[in-house]
This record gives structure tokens, sequence and C-alpha cells, in this order.
């Protein structure tokens, strides 16, 4: 399964240890949307190309 987790701000540590986690099975993308400028239709492919995609605030 692929999962793309979508970063709002920055994560707290427990979000991190989460991701991992949850990353450990399963093949992951982390998309960090406070970092610079973003790539909006990449991003748009990206959550139709995985499985699950999961936001984090």
């Amino acid at each position: 399964m692929r999962i793309l987790h979508i970063l709002r701000s920055e994560p707290e540590e427990s979000v991190e240890k989460m991701i991992d986690i949850l990353s450990e099975t399963d093949e992951a993308t982390v998309q960090p949307l406070f970092q610079g400028e973003i790539d909006w239709p990449r991003l748009v492919d990206d959550i139709f190309a995985h499985d699950k995609v999961i936001c984090w605030w």
C-alpha cells in the first residue's frame, strides 16, 4: 500500500514517530506544505497515485 503524508506544519516528535511506524510496512511519501513553494499539480497527482492519504496539521 502506498501512503501519502501531507504535513501542513512542521511535525512534532510524536507525529514523526507515527509517520515512521506507518511507513515500516508500506511505501510512504511525505509532502511538507510548510516548506517553500508547493507544486500543486504534482500534489494532486500524488493524492490520486497513493492508496491512502493522511493529512497532519
